[in-house]
C-alpha cells in the first residue's frame, strides 16, 4: 500500500515538474504558459514517453478545471465595457458562427460527415481562445487600445455564445433534435440575457453568504468554490449543462461587492486546475490518429488558420473599423481554444460525436494553439507598424513580413544566381571536353589518298 502511494506521489511530482518547466520555457519565450502545459501533456502522454497511463483522476480534475474556467470568465467579464461595443461584438460573433457552420456543412458532403457533427465542428471552429488572445494583447500593450477593446468585446460575445451552443449540442444528441428541449434552451438563454442586461447597469449585488465569509481569508476561497459548484450542480439537476451554472455563478459574483477579494483567492485554484485542463488536452494527442486522418485534420486546420482569419478581418472591417484595427483584432481571434475542447466534450456526452471523432477536435485545437508564437510575432509587428503611422491594409500586409520576405527573396535570388553560374560552368566544361574529343577524333583519321 505504501509503495502504491509512493508511486502515485512520484507520478504527480513528475507531472507537476514537467508542466512547470514547459510553462517557464514558454513564458521565457514570451508565449502563453498554456501552450507549455499542452506540450508537457504531449511529452508525458501516449504520443511521448507514455509516463501517464491512468487518466481517470486527471479527467476529473480537468472537468473541475472547465467549471472553474467558466466561473472565472464570468467573474472577469466587464459587462459595462461590453455594453459599449455590444452591437459590433454580437453581429461579428453571429456571422462567425453562421459562416463556420455553413462551411462545415459543405465539408460534411465532401468527407461524408453527419449533419449534427458538422454543426458541432462549425461551433468548434467559430470559438476562439480567450486566454491566448488576452495574453497577446497584454504582451504587446494593446489591451486598452481600440483594437484591444474590439477583440475583448468579440471574445466576450463568443464566451456568452458558448452557453447556448452547449445547450443546442445537448439537444442534438440521440436520434435527432430534441424539440422538447427547445423551450428549456430558449428560457435559459432569455434568463442569461436578462441577467446580463440587469448586471450591465453597474449596480452591485449584495450576497449575504459572501459578506459573511468576507472577513475570513480561510473561508473566502471555500465560499467561492461552494457557490460555483453549487450552482453548477443545480444547473445539472434542472437538465442544463453544469458549465451553465458555473458561468452564471461567475457573473453574479463578478458583479457583486465582493468581486475583487473573491477573484484574488480563487485565482491560484483556477491556475492549477487550468494547468491540469490543458495538460489533459496534451495527454489526449495521438500522432497515429493525426497521421491516419491527415487530410481531414489539415483541411480543418487550414480552415481555422486561413479562412477564419480572413473571415474575422472582413467582418470587423465591415463593421466600419479601420483596417489596422480589423487586421490585429481578426488575427488575435483566429485560433481555436479551450472552449472548442469543451464543446467537443459536451458533444461526446450527448452522443453527437464519438470519442474517436473527438480526437479530430483535439488535433486541430493543439495545432491551432501551437501557432501562438506566430500570432504573437505578427501582433507585435502590426503594433509597431501602427505606432509608426502605417494604417493601410495593403501597406500593413506588405510590411508585416517584409524583412522575412526580403531575406527569402535574396536567398532565392542568390540560389538562382548560383544555379545559373553552375549551369554556365557545366556548359563550358562540356563544350571544352567536346572540342577536345573532336580534335582527338580528327587527328586519328587517315589522310585522304
Amino acid at each position: 500500500m505504501e509503495a502504491v502511494a509512493h508511486s502515485n506521489l512520484t507520478g504527480i511530482a513528475v507531472v507537476a515538474l514537467a508542466a512547470l518547466v514547459c510553462g517557464i520555457i514558454m513564458e521565457r519565450l514570451r508565449q502563453p504558459a498554456l501552450v507549455g502545459y499542452i506540450l508537457a501533456g504531449v511529452l508525458l502522454g501516449p504520443s511521448g514517453f507514455a509516463m501517464v497511463e491512468n487518466r481517470a483522476q486527471i479527467d476529473v480534475l480537468a472537468e473541475l478545471g472547465v467549471l472553474m474556467l467558466l466561473f472565472i470568465v464570468g467573474m472577469e467579464l466587464s459587462l459595462r465595457s461590453f455594453r459599449r461595443l455590444w452591437r459590433l461584438a454580437v453581429v461579428t460573433t453571429i456571422a462567425q458562427i453562421s459562416a463556420s457552420v455553413v462551411v462545415m456543412l459543405i465539408m460534411s458532403i465532401v468527407f461524408d460527415l453527419k449533419t449534427e457533427l458538422a454543426i458541432l465542428l462549425g461551433f468548434v471552429v467559430a470559438v476562439s481562445s480567450t486566454a491566448v488572445a488576452i495574453k497577446i494583447l497584454e504582451d504587446i500593450g494593446a489591451l486598452r487600445t481600440r483594437a484591444g477593446r474590439v477583440t475583448v468585446g468579440v471574445l466576450i460575445a463568443q464566451d456568452l455564445a458558448v452557453v447556448p451552443m452547449m445547450l443546442g449540442i445537448s439537444a442534438m444528441g440521440g436520434d435527432g433534435f430534441d424539440w422538447y428541449a427547445l423551450p428549456k434552451i430558449v428560457l435559459s438563454i432569455a434568463f442569461l440575457a436578462g441577467l446580463i442586461i440587469f448586471l450591465s447597469t453597474g449596480k452591485k449585488l449584495r450576497l449575504p453568504i459572501l459578506e459573511l465569509a468576507a472577513g475570513n481569508t480561510e473561508l473566502r476561497p471555500l465560499t467561492a468554490l461552494a457557490f460555483c459548484f453549487g450552482l453548477a450542480a443545480l444547473s445539472g439537476l434542472l437538465g442544463l449543462s453544469a458549465a451553465y451554472g458555473a458561468f452564471v455563478a461567475g457573473l453574479v459574483i463578478g458583479n457583486s461587492a465582493e468581486r475583487h477579494p473573491m477573484l484574488v483567492v480563487t485565482q491560484p485554484i483556477h491556475s492549477i486546475l487550468m494547468m491540469v485542463f490543458f495538460l489533459s488536452i496534451g495527454l489526449l494527442v495521438e500522432f497515429d490518429y493525426m497521421w491516419a486522418n491527415l487530410e481531414l485534420v489539415l483541411t480543418l486546420f487550414l480552415l481555422v488558420a486561413v479562412f477564419k482569419t480572413i473571415l474575422n478581418v472582413s467582418l470587423i472591417r465591415a463593421m466600419r473599423q479601420p483596417w489596422h484595427q480589423a487586421i490585429l483584432a481578426g488575427l488575435l481571434i483566429s485560433q481555436v481554444g479551450e472552449f472548442s475542447f469543451l464543446l467537443s466534450v459536451v458533444g461526446v456526452e450527448a452522443g453527437v460525436m464519438t470519442r474517436d471523432e473527438s480526437r479530430l477536435v483535439i488535433a486541430v485545437t493543439v495545432l491551432s494553439l501551437s501557432l501562438s508564437p506566430l500570432w504573437v510575432f505578427t501582433a507585435r509587428r502590426l503594433q509597431m507598424l501602427t505606432a509608426d503611422g502605417v494604417t493601410g491594409a495593403g501597406e500593413l500586409l506588405r510590411l508585416v513580413y517584409g524583412p522575412e520576405a526580403e531575406m527569402v527573396a535574396i536567398t532565392f535570388d542568390g540560389a538562382l544566381s548560383e544555379s545559373q553560374r553552375s549551369k554556365r560552368r557545366l556548359a563550358l566544361w562540356l563544350r571544352k571536353h567536346r572540342l577536345r574529343y573532336d580534335r582527338k577524333k580528327s587527328s586519328k583519321k587517315p589522310p585522304d589518298a
